[in-house]
């Protein structure tokens, strides 16, 4: 169990996490869903302990520590790999530092990819580099698998068949936390969706009770937000009434 407990987050003045408290079970894939600037990298990089935090993060109890980090992987759209190396000597030096690195997922991965393994990591392009630290965050042998906003710069297609293959590749024991915008490509591939705005946690869903009660993730998650459906109208209304006053 990962138990993240009234955890808060301070840029400066700006609190970007406001006493957080959630956890997450093995087995599950979590959509973190948010706005802009809602607090989702503040609160996986306070998980991976990237940034100084008030509260706990705990890992079957324990706090994360060096002696057990290797639980936990992330992938990000910053990157985290060595851009001097190839993929190939990634796969040997993962292979050499975490026990549980899973070999034949990496060769699965990059083949599905269709990424080059002997180039460096710099000369691949955006969205092969984003794809690449996807393979590495899941192949690394982590139980709870932390992904920010991994496929910026790669087109829908690549996109929902990589979720078909994230579903058929992960074992049971396996937890994967996805930040996204993407709504709608995820939502028949996420067991439960957590909800977070101006830094603090408002919903928190299981997809399968939503699917008894006959509603839509986007829709549930909009009225979690407050959404207001004719905001565009109003101000199509008022840009165009700025206009008329500006030519007359």
């Amino acid at each position: 169990m990962l138990e993240i407990k009234n955890v808060s987050l301070r840029y400066g003045t700006k609190k970007a996490l406001d006493g957080v408290t959630v956890s997450f079970a093995p087995g599950q894939i979590v959509g973190l869903l948010g706005e802009n600037g809602a607090g989702k990298t503040s609160l996986l990089k306070a998980i991976l302990g990237l940034l100084p935090f008030s509260g706990e993060v705990l890992l079957d109890g324990e706090s994360v520590t060096r002696r057990n980090i290797a639980r936990l992987s992330f992938a990000t759209c910053e990157h985290s790999f060595f851009p001097s190396l190839t993929p190939r000597a990634h796969r040997d030096f993962y292979a050499q530092h975490f026990p549980g690195f899973l070999d034949r997922r990496f060769q699965a991965l990059m083949d599905f990819f269709a990424l080059p393994d002997s180039r460096p990591v710099r000369a691949l392009s955006a969205g092969q580099k984003n794809q690449f630290e996807v393979i590495l965050a899941l192949s690394q042998g982590a139980d709870y698998i932390l992904m920010d906003e991994p496929f910026a710069g790669n087109d829908i297609f690549n996109r929902e068949d990589f979720y078909k293959v994230l579903l058929g590749i992960l074992e049971p024991g396996e937890t994967v936390i996805l930040s996204t915008h993407l709504i709608q490509e995820i939502r028949d591939f996420v067991s439960r969706a957590v909800l977070i705005r101006g830094g603090r946690i408002v919903g928190d869903l299981e997809t399968d009770e939503l699917e008894e009660s006959g509603t839509d993730l986007v829709e549930a998650v909009k009225a979690s937000y407050g959404y207001e459906p004719d905001r565009a109208a109003r101000a199509l209304d008022s840009l165009t009434g700025r206009q008329g006053e500006g030519q007359s």
